[in-house]
């Protein structure tokens, strides 16, 4: 059975640890990717990305071409904005990034939290208890070399609110899919 990676329309066989790292490297063996690309990649329509440039949520793309980083944001909007409001998923990443269109202040970059976070569904599946989702962010964040004290606890903070908004999309769509189902 296919599976999507979170927050886009790419197909894998199976989510394993490292499978997103793996897959960017061969997206973004030439560097960028264009608007039609993303679009394509995530399901979204180019206006919408765009209006999340214009909006300060994404930086601008570089000689029209988005960046790991720039993929990673929209991929991670894309995936929470079922279960959380756009505003709340800012407040989210710029708890851990200060300013979402300045990448300079980053303690983590974007490609590197959704790595992070697909790794911890990879190992630990995709449906955790709240102690098992802490768990399993502390230990996505063992390896991390906190660049400022205290990001390491925001990092875990971040993945937890992730995989809770995550999960909670899905158990909506597996709802909505019983409900279709009824006599």
């Amino acid at each position: 059975m296919a599976t999507k990676f979170p927050g886009t329309t790419i197909e894998t066989t199976e989510l394993v640890p490292a499978a997103s790292r793996h897959l960017w490297e061969g997206i973004f063996a030439t560097g960028g990717i264009t608007l039609s690309q993303v679009s394509v990649m995530t399901g979204l329509e180019p206006h919408v990305i765009q209006n999340w440039v214009k909006r300060g949520f994404v930086s601008s793309p570089q000689k029209r071409l988005y960046s790991k980083n720039q993929f990673a944001r929209i991929v991670i909007i894309n995936m929470l904005r079922e279960s959380l409001q756009l505003d709340r998923i800012c407040a989210l990443l710029g708890y851990l990034n200060g300013c979402l269109h300045d990448e300079s202040d980053d303690v983590i970059g974007d490609a590197e939290l959704y790595h992070l976070y697909t790794d911890m569904i990879a190992v630990h599946g995709r449906n955790m208890d709240s102690k098992a989702i802490l768990e399993a962010a502390e230990e996505a964040a063992e390896r991390y070399a906190e660049p400022v004290p205290g990001a390491k606890r925001r990092l875990v903070k971040i993945l937890q609110v992730m995989a809770n908004a995550h999960f909670a999309t899905r158990s909506r769509h597996r709802a909505e899919e019983l409900l279709s189902q009824l006599d």
